[in-house]
């Protein structure tokens, strides 16, 4: 039960991420932006992340799929350090939890 809420999770979270980053607001733009990432960044990672929450979802590709998010977990994590924007910390570390339950757990 906690692996699939965890799996469910995750590829609700990369999806919406994915989404939201897509669509490219004009928050994330700024963001993308004041970090030195060009404009069509946000789009980037948003296919990437969307693509993450269909591997994830599908039970034949699900290892893949985990592996991709953490790579761009870890990505965004490294970015928000090196540009010491702490706020963006929280909703990663969430990210970075359910990854692990789940790859702990498959």
């Amino acid at each position: 039960m906690v692996h699939a809420l965890a799996l469910w999770l995750l590829v609700t979270g990369f999806f919406g991420a994915g989404f939201y980053n897509a669509i490219g607001t004009a928050a994330t733009q700024s963001d993308f932006a004041r970090w030195g990432y060009p404009r069509w960044w946000g789009f980037l990672t948003g296919g990437l992340e969307m693509v993450s929450a269909a591997l994830i979802a599908l039970p034949a590709s699900r290892v893949v799929g985990l592996v991709l998010g953490a790579v761009i977990i870890a990505a965004a994590v490294m970015t928000v350090l090196r540009h010491r924007d702490l706020s963006h910390l929280a909703p990663l570390g969430v990210f970075v939890a359910l990854i692990a339950l789940a790859a702990t757990l498959s």
